[in-house]
């Protein structure tokens, strides 16, 4: 297995001390190149004919430091992901994630993986909302975390990379298409923070699962999800996973969804499968999401209880 990291810190100094004409061009070849297998899957594209089209530095700028933001004055930030002991612990973190599966007898078809962390953009509130921190991982062989660096979100970076760590595995195994429904979608962000909390305690639980009590839980989002599983397209599915705030942000007509709700009824819903059918995570994270499903009916009538 063959795990790159891609030192964001020193591409930020760099563009940091770029003429402002060159930054964008430097950016895109240094920060966003590495990830062209991953741009061309998403059908991305990596330079827009038009000035003023799509392309990856749009993608780039939704969430997180546009070229242009990229100067002196944010080197504080750049700073505080600098240190070696950041980059050693993050590296630790994916070799981890991964080397598990293979521990425990689980062949990954992908062998070559590349992460990085980059800064978030302070504006955002997709990023906001989630406590300053965020990550992608869909793509088999290409992980990323996002952070406005502070002393919450720095620590929480290895719990985050796991979480991606883990849709990275699943997706070698699940196929991901336009027809993916809500049940998978909500069954896999439950395994990859099952996962985080697995590797590295149930204290660095993200943002999108501890933020919900009981109460909210258990009467207002679960008997909503449990009619709604079979729901397909993203544009679908967002607002029951993510919930009515980032819905519209994102253009999407709210559904009376609070913050994150799929996130945290597919924790507890694996936690529950992990329960009661006795298989590993390991399992579990290459299992179709309509077999979990299936065997989580008592999990919709059952009183989730929230420790903590």
């Amino acid at each position: 297995m063959n795990i790159q990291t891609l030192r964001s810190d020193l591409i930020y100094q760099k563009v940091a001390q770029a003429p402002p004409e060159e930054k964008l061009e430097l950016f895109r070849n240094e920060m966003l190149a590495p990830f062209m297998k991953q741009w061309q899957i998403q059908q991305i594209p990596f330079k827009a004919e038009d000035p003023n089209g799509f392309d990856v530095i749009t993608f780039n700028n939704m969430m997180h430091r546009s070229p242009d933001q990229i100067t002196p004055r944010i080197s504080a930030e750049i700073e505080m992901i600098s240190s070696e002991s950041f980059w050693l612990e993050c590296e630790q973190s994916v070799k981890k994630s991964l080397h598990r599966f293979v521990e425990h007898d689980i062949h990954l078809p992908v062998s070559d993986y590349l992460f990085t962390i980059q800064l978030g953009n302070p504006d955002s509130r997709a990023l906001t909302i989630n406590e300053g921190y965020s990550g992608f991982g869909g793509i088999p062989g290409f992980i990323w975390a996002t952070l406005l660096p502070n002393e919450y979100t720095i620590p929480r970076m290895k719990a985050a990379l796991a979480h991606e760590c883990n849709h990275n595995v699943r997706y070698q195994f699940i196929q991901w298409d336009h027809t993916v429904n809500l049940g998978e979608l909500m069954v896999s962000e439950g395994l990859a923070e099952s996962y985080a909390t697995f590797l590295y305690g149930e204290e660095w639980l993200g943002p999108w699962v501890a933020k919900t009590d009981a109460e909210t839980l258990n009467r207002r989002i679960k008997p909503v999800l449990r009619e709604q599983l079979h729901v397909t397209g993203l544009d679908q599915c967002a607002p029951y996973l993510y919930g009515d705030e980032i819905a519209k942000l994102q253009n999407l007509k709210p559904v009376n969804m609070p913050y994150s709700a799929g996130y945290a009824c597919g924790y507890y819903l694996i936690q529950y499968y992990l329960r009661v059918t006795g298989r590993t995570i390991y399992e579990a994270t290459i299992t179709p999401a309509a077999q979990i499903l299936d065997e989580v009916k008592g999990f919709w009538d059952e009183e989730t209880i929230i420790r903590g």
